[in-house]
């Protein structure tokens, strides 16, 4: 995964370029079930041979998407918040 620049961009609308590990926290925290459900990041390219996303299906419950086509990976990883649990 070695690009130099990044973007992030949510559901609804919210797009950030080259975002810190802050800004990311600040996207995933404005998960929700019902208009912004997801946030994607990859590299700030024509196509993009990788991406990863949180996706917040369920209320106190985040899936983890990361796929990269220059390595045929392509995982998923629920998570739920250790108060959750």
């Amino acid at each position: 995964m070695g690009a130099c620049y990044y973007g992030a961009g949510s559901e609804n609308g919210n797009r950030l370029d080259d975002p810190s590990e802050d800004a990311l926290f600040m996207l995933t925290s404005d998960l929700n079930g019902s208009d912004n459900t997801f946030v994607v990041v990859q590299p700030d390219e024509d196509d993009p041979v990788w991406f990863a996303s949180a996706a917040a299906p369920d209320k106190g419950c985040y899936e983890i998407l990361h796929r990269d086509t220059s390595r045929n990976e392509h995982e998923v990883s629920p998570r739920r918040p250790a108060s959750a649990r």
